[in-house]
């Protein structure tokens, strides 16, 4: 496929000044005068430089590659039929929609534009992490570093010990078993040749607890929506988390907070602050080929 440079640039454009800051997440300012968002506040929301966004929209630099088009498509808040049509235009095949699709949908980012200053992440059916807000990575650590089955907190629950650490361990056994029948359920469900179906694989090849587990056949074991934390840094937290599903990507809005005027809801204050400084503390103006 042909890159299409002109309808490309005007696309870019025309959804960029459709979008108000208020729909990213950002604040407007007393002094702004420019239709819609600046270049510079969609080169970082799309995770790459402010030099390589407004080549693109002044029909110049080289062709983006796809994983570039994924990260325009989730800064822009793109619906997937937009989503596609971003992909034609610059002269690349779109993925494949369904439960296996990482793309967000508008309406899901608009309520996690919303959630900055709380524990917030949007994760798909086998648990890799797609968005985390600040505070959230505070709480549970950075999960979209992973990469390959490792991106999976249900993979990384039986071959990484440290992912346990987090958890008390009165709660771990019941997480086992929750890992081990969510799989089943889900790998039930897509079929034999899924992603889930080679998640469970590896995981029958490299962890005896999940062998035992898997010989069980349970299904339905549901995460408790009290979740308990020995953090590293506050100690011991009592969270609740709230889940809003999207039902056509199978995507998950996770939302932990505690009850006001406990210990708990202090010590979520405190990572909310931690949170803010880390980002603040954060490099700024990634080049493209970074991950976005």
């Amino acid at each position: 496929m042909v890159i299409d440079r002109a309808g490309l640039a005007g696309f870019l454009r025309a959804r960029r000044e459709a979008l108000q800051p208020e729909d990213v997440g950002l604040p407007r300012g007393a002094r702004r005068r420019t239709a819609g968002l600046r270049r510079e506040e969609v080169a970082a929301l799309c995770h790459m430089s402010n030099d390589y966004y407004t080549r693109l929209e002044r029909e110049r630099g080289p062709q983006p590659s796809a994983q570039m088009i994924a990260s325009i498509a989730q800064g822009l808040h793109l619906s997937l039929d937009e989503r596609d049509h971003l992909y034609r235009l610059a002269g690349q095949q779109p993925p494949p929609r369904g439960t296996g699709s990482e793309h967000i949908s508008p309406g899901l980012l608009r309520i996690f534009d919303r959630l900055g200053d709380t524990p917030a992440e949007i994760v798909t059916e086998l648990g890799e992490t797609l968005r985390q807000t600040p505070p959230a990575v505070a709480l549970v650590g950075d999960a979209m570093r992973y990469t390959g089955p490792a991106r999976s907190r249900g993979y990384r629950w039986f071959t990484d010990p440290a992912a346990r650490e987090l958890h008390v361990p009165e709660d771990r056994a019941h997480l086992s078993r929750m890992y081990a029948a969510g799989l089943r359920a889900i790998m039930t469900m897509r079929g034999p040749g899924s992603r889930a179906a080679h998640l469970a694989d590896l995981l029958l090849e490299r962890s005896q607890e999940f062998r035992s587990l898997w010989e069980v056949h349970e299904v339905g074991i549901h995460v408790d929506e009290v979740k308990r934390y020995q953090h590293p840094e506050v100690g011991r937290l009592v969270l609740n988390c709230q889940t809003l599903v999207d039902p056509h990507q199978a995507h998950r809005l996770m939302v932990y907070t505690a009850v006001p005027g406990t210990e708990s809801h202090e010590k979520l204050q405190v990572l909310t602050v931690i949170g803010a400084q880390s980002l603040s503390l954060a490099p700024s103006g990634a080049e493209p080929g970074d991950r976005s």
